[in-house]
């Protein structure tokens, strides 16, 4: 039996995803039906699946709404290969420019909306040329491990960070290694989180910083993707992880440049610890039906 899956496409910074409305959580895909929905050659195409639920339909949204009532709405997000996420930076904000185009929520310009998600609460701001996110606390997390890729002659040390979702950044020489990368394998980690881990691939800009603001290059493998042309929380990771190895004198202002344009991370100090944001653009591409077995 089939059904019809009426969805939007959608992209920040080319990391794309198929977003569809079920407020009520009537409809829960399979991951073999997202999997498919996010084939590039012979499904819609995209880097995840985003349901739009509200929080009280669903079991992880009980969390959310605990920790604030406000967060009326939760962000079921699921990987192209049907794998379930905590979060994603690129993606909480195309979810809330989805929200907005389908009339589910108002948000006025420099207005902030909350959104659940399993990774806690993230309250997402209108911003003239975008959205910016507050991601919460970020904590150094994962050791050391050594990475190994392919085209890379020699493995590195990467840094663990949890943004809500873990991450392992790497430092490369130059531009010229960074661009010989080949992700379409998988990165090795030595040792190898239980979970996996979103891998990040980061080259200073020279000078690193420029009136005050830090800049970097990056190239990601996401756990559940493969390589992307942009991760949001990767991107916030990637920073994080320079400002630490550059010291106390490094900016809480970033640019990162990735293969799908430029994202702005900033680090900010609160009651519960030091919180760190992502800004950028979202844009709804398209409207459609897919039959789904």
């Amino acid at each position: 039996m089939s059904f019809d899956l009426r969805f939007t496409k959608g992209q920040g910074t080319g990391n794309d995803f198929v977003l569809f409305s079920d407020p009520d959580g009537d409809t829960e895909l399979t991951p073999t039906q997202i999997a498919a929905v996010c084939d590039r050659r012979f499904g819609v195409g995209a880097d995840g699946v985003i349901r739009a639920v509200r929080s009280r339909n669903l079991e992880a949204g009980a969390d959310a709404l605990a920790e604030d009532p406000e967060a009326t709405w939760f962000m079921d997000y699921w990987n192209s290969d049907g794998t379930v996420s905590e979060m994603c930076g690129n993606g909480i904000r195309v979810y809330v420019a989805y929200l907005l185009d389908q009339g589910l929520a108002e948000l006025p310009p420099g207005g902030t909306i909350a959104i659940g998600t399993r990774a806690g609460v993230r309250r997402v701001t209108r911003a003239t040329n975008g959205f910016q996110a507050d991601l919460g606390v970020w904590r150094l997390d994962g050791g050391e491990p050594l990475v190994r890729a392919r085209a890379l002659p020699v493995a590195r040390p990467g840094l663990g960070i949890d943004v809500g979702n873990p991450h392992v950044v790497v430092a490369l020489a130059d531009d010229s290694e960074l661009e010989s990368l080949d992700l379409g394998y998988q990165p090795v980690l030595d040792p190898a989180p239980e979970a996996g881990a979103n891998i990040e691939f980061v080259v200073p800009a020279e000078p690193l910083v420029e009136d005050g603001v830090g800049r970097i290059r990056m190239r990601v493998h996401e756990r559940g993707s493969g390589e992307t042309l942009s991760c949001g929380t990767g991107a916030v990771a990637s920073a994080l992880a320079v400002r630490y190895w550059a010291g106390a004198n490094a900016p809480d202002d970033w640019r990162v440049q990735v293969p799908g344009g430029v994202l702005g991370v900033r680090m900010h100090r609160a009651d519960d610890g030091e919180h760190v944001s992502l800004s950028g653009p979202a844009e709804l591409v398209y409207d459609g039906v897919l039959s789904l077995a």
